[in-house]
């Protein structure tokens, strides 16, 4: 079945960078230098829209490594192949809820300002799950609280007004139904980011 969301993205893509001021990047940049990601490693982005954090993460991983970005939106795909177009940057058009990848193929799994779209948010947590290695570690990273997230997502209206993450417990079952561990939520003004790790 189409999903909405494909076409509400789809026009929002020509412009989706400028609603990330500058100070927006230098917090997200700040972030990611928090997270796990080591030379070599292979990376997926997950929703990764017009490739905000491929430039951060193609350098965190180098030569050596790689980073996957995945959107259902052809034209915010189209946008981010054009803005980083790296050697070790691949942009595929592609459904989270049924990734085109092996099994064990990351050492980590990202998903910013992305995961409340994600239609079914249990077969997308199972389907990163699946294409990530064991030990690999998954991120869900939004600059804003999740309450600040719905508000603004309800105030936009259409197909987004109920995109929202998932009550912390919520949220922790879809994860320990998926076989992650070790999950940690930090949800205040400003931030949101879970942490959860894979078991195999």
């Amino acid at each position: 079945m189409h999903d909405p969301h494909q076409a509400f993205f789809d026009l929002l893509a020509a412009e989706w960078d400028l609603m990330f001021t500058a100070e927006d990047l230098e917090l997200l940049s700040h972030i990611v230098d928090q997270l796990d990601v080591q030379p070599g490693h292979d990376v997926v982005d997950l929703g990764c829209g017009t490739g905000i954090l491929f430039d951060m993460m193609r350098r965190k991983v180098g030569s050596d490594g790689s980073v996957t970005g995945v959107d259902f939106s052809l034209q915010m795909v189209l946008k981010a192949h054009r803005n980083f177009p790296f050697s070790n940057v691949t942009v595929v058009d592609g459904d989270v809820l049924a990734l085109p990848f092996c099994d064990d193929s990351f050492d980590l799994g990202v998903a910013f300002a992305a995961f409340p779209h994600f239609s079914d948010k249990q077969l997308a947590v199972d389907e990163v799950h699946r294409v990530l290695k064991d030990g690999a570690k998954f991120y869900i990273i939004h600059l804003t609280s999740s309450k600040e997230l719905s508000a603004i997502h309800h105030r936009i209206g259409g197909v987004v007004a109920n995109d929202e993450i998932p009550p912390e417990d919520g949220l922790i079952r879809i994860f320990h139904n998926s076989k992650f561990t070790d999950v940690t939520i930090a949800d205040h003004p400003g931030l949101y980011l879970a942490t959860a790790i894979t078991a195999k």
